[in-house]
């Protein structure tokens, strides 16, 4: 369990399984740092998907410019690329917008506030997630590897998880912990078996010591000996 996916979180759970041949990932800063550190020797493929949402979310979904259109439909046609000649294909297809419009992520504008700012930054942003995706070499892992492309088979689990935990946001973090536990269980194991897998013992309660019987020499109770009792009605009155 993490309350965000940060480095550490995902190092202490890389540390757990044995390195991969290869890790399909959606491209998060936390989890780069970590598969850098703990399997280094893993081959990376980057969701497709959510390297088209990336560009999207740039770019919206009808861009205004021949640049942003054109550069949009690159990023449609990852999921039509099959073959090695597909991905060389789609390759010179981006370098073949980068050697056109390539001046439009380089143009600057004066602002209001008296800075200098990229006059296409969008544009220049959504061309960076596909370039530094193409010169790591982790689009087209799947065609030597034959792995999944996309996160698409977890998302339908992750999605019921959220809507769980939304269900039943007021219950506490350890029940919300056990709840997902019980989930993720039963997607793995009959529901007449499941409490054999999820018995677990109790924690043994410390005892506290015994108290000793008699009058405490210490306390902070009220002691009729230095006059503290509660006096009410017609007390101390002849």
């Amino acid at each position: 369990m993490a309350a965000r996916e940060s480095t550490a979180a995902w190092t202490a759970l890389f540390e757990q399984i044995p390195p991969p041949l290869v890790v399909v990932t959606d491209g998060g800063t936390g989890i780069r740092a970590a598969l850098a550190n703990v399997w280094p020797d893993t081959h990376i493929q980057r969701c497709i998907f959510h390297l088209q949402l990336n560009v999207t979310r740039e770019l919206t979904r009808n861009p205004r410019t021949r640049a942003g259109k054109a550069l949009r439909q690159i990023a449609l046609g990852l999921t039509r690329v099959h073959t090695i000649e597909d991905a060389i294909t789609w390759r010179l297809t981006l370098e073949a917008w980068w050697q056109k419009y390539s001046h439009l992520t380089r143009e600057r504008t004066l602002y209001f506030n008296g800075q200098w700012g990229y006059t296409h930054d969008r544009l220049r942003k959504a061309w960076a997630v596909l370039h530094r995706a193409t010169e790591a070499g982790h689009i087209f892992t799947n065609l030597a590897h034959g792995n999944p492309r996309a996160t698409s088979r977890l998302e339908g689990l992750n999605s019921q998880i959220r809507h769980l935990l939304r269900n039943h946001r007021g219950m506490p973090i350890s029940h919300r912990r056990r709840a997902v536990e019980w989930f993720l269980l039963l997607q793995e194991v009959p529901i007449n078996q499941a409490h054999k897998h999820a018995h677990r013992p109790e924690p043994e309660r410390p005892q506290s010591p015994a108290e000793p019987l008699g009058p405490a020499l210490y306390d902070t109770a009220l002691s009729s000996e230095e006059g503290l009792w509660i006096r009410t009605g017609w007390a101390g009155r002849g």
